[in-house]
């Protein structure tokens, strides 16, 4: 068996293809960047093309909920501000009010 012959040549391409192979596969599996034929890395990227509408939808949503929730806390604000008063000082702002 001779080292130079095409066979040899072959199987030397194959073991490097597989170990390519399993090294990409070993990289995925744990979240690394890949190789490509030329040692360049690709970066894993989950982006889907609806996630800039559904930032957008739930900044808006989030924005809504914020002013409904400072709208609340004024709310409890005022109704601390009652339940904790003195009844004759509750009474004379509504007797000023009127």
């Amino acid at each position: 068996m001779s080292f130079g012959g095409p066979n040899f040549i072959i199987a030397i391409i194959a073991v490097m293809t597989v170990g390519w192979l399993i090294n990409n596969w070993i990289r995925a599996k744990h979240g690394y960047a890949l190789e490509d034929e030329w040692s360049g890395k690709t970066y894993k990227t989950d982006k889907n093309p609806n996630d800039e509408r559904s930032i957008a939808l739930l900044s808006s949503e989030n924005e809504t909920l914020n002013g409904k929730i400072g709208h609340l806390e004024e709310r409890v604000a005022v109704l601390e501000r009652i339940v904790t008063d003195k009844a004759g000082r509750l009474s004379e702002e509504i007797e000023n009010l009127r």
